[in-house]
């Protein structure tokens, strides 16, 4: 474990920018004393932000840079404009060079994830990288991903998830080999796209020691907690991300909009304070934000871009528990353990964008 934990912040990234990252540093800065922040961004929107924390600007350094990439830019316009001097990429520079353990960013996710493969590369085996992240269930919490990185995935992208996600779960859940299962809109065997299927086969097939695949699971499994790992490619992962964030709202609506009809349901509300209080926690999309980009070489953390103050502070603390446990060097070495978990598993061609 690092003496110090040192995170290197987009401060430019997301719908607000220096507004919600610092507080939001601030936040996690006082539940992880052993942090230094590297804040990447305008000195002038940074600075007003960062005198109002004085034990922030105490562990902090500012890297200025005016380029900031945009939510509308396309990814291959990020690399053109924001290469080597905008703050996200400056972020992801400071993993590169070895000055930061962490980069995060609430920025835009295709250029983020571009930018990353691009100047981190990727891992021995892995063709393409996926946003993980941690998913409350019923049944405590699974990893589910991708959840957007890329659209799209042949057999050998599924498979080489499954083996990530089931790393990351061995050290986040403390399990020896994870419940892994695949996403399909059934739990037959002969449903689902012909990649979903191949990918199936191969999982069953190997038996790989990293890993217990069950099969395929349907979208209300994840809920249901029914495997540790829930593998679908980005497009499908994205948007079973935001309908489940939406539902979340939703349900908090409904409810609050209930408690408030007639006395006796405030009354009841009184009476049941403390439950309500705690299903609002577990249905906190903020709660659950930061997702990691597993498969590259070094750690970067999207935090989404909507998020408040609150929420980019768990994205912080999920790259701080990605650098403080060194969960990356014990992904390379599940993912080589006994020659190479992937190694009978031929690679996709290099995708060109």
């Amino acid at each position: 474990m690092p003496s110090k934990v040192r995170i290197a912040l987009d401060a430019m990234g997301g719908d607000v920018g220096p507004a919600v990252v610092i507080p939001g540093a601030a936040i996690s800065l006082g539940r992880h004393r052993d942090t230094e922040f590297l804040l990447v961004g305008d000195r002038a929107r940074i600075g007003p932000e960062l005198d109002k924390h004085p034990k922030l600007k105490a562990t902090s350094r500012i890297v200025h840079t005016d380029v900031a990439v945009s939510m509308e830019d396309k990814p291959s316009q990020a690399l053109r404009r924001g290469r080597k001097t905008s703050s996200m990429w400056l972020a992801i520079d400071a993993v590169k060079k070895g000055e930061a353990d962490v980069a995060i960013s609430a920025g835009n996710t295709g250029a983020l994830m571009a930018m990353a493969r691009f100047h981190l590369r990727t891992l021995p085996g892995i063709d393409r990288p996926a946003i993980s992240a941690i998913w409350p269930t019923l049944r405590g919490e699974s990893v589910v991903l991708d959840l957007g990185a890329t659209l799209g995935g042949d057999a050998h992208h599924l498979v080489s998830m499954a083996v990530m996600g089931a790393a990351k779960a061995s050290v986040l859940f403390n399990k020896t080999r994870p419940t892994v299962g695949l996403l399909n809109i059934g739990a037959e065997e002969i449903k689902g796209h012909e990649e979903i299927r191949e990918a199936s086969e191969i999982l069953r097939a190997r038996n790989l020691p990293e890993l217990d695949y069950i099969g395929f699971v349907e979208g209300d499994g994840i809920g249901k907690g029914l495997a540790d790992v829930i593998v679908t490619e980005g497009f499908s992962g994205n948007i079973a991300l935001k309908a489940a964030e939406g539902t979340a709202r939703q349900m908090a609506e409904l409810l609050r909009n209930e408690m408030q009809r007639s006395w006796t349901s405030k009354l009841g509300y009184l009476f049941a304070r403390s439950a309500f209080q705690a299903l609002r926690n577990k249905m906190d999309p903020n709660k659950s934000n930061g997702g990691v980009l597993l498969g590259l070489n070094g750690v970067v953390v999207k935090s989404h871009g909507g998020t408040n103050a609150e929420g980019f502070a768990y994205a912080i603390d999920v790259g701080y528990e990605m650098a403080h446990y060194d969960l990356l060097n014990k992904i390379n070495q599940m993912l080589n353990r006994e020659g190479g978990a992937l190694k009978s598993v031929q690679p996709a061609p290099e995708d060109v964008s």
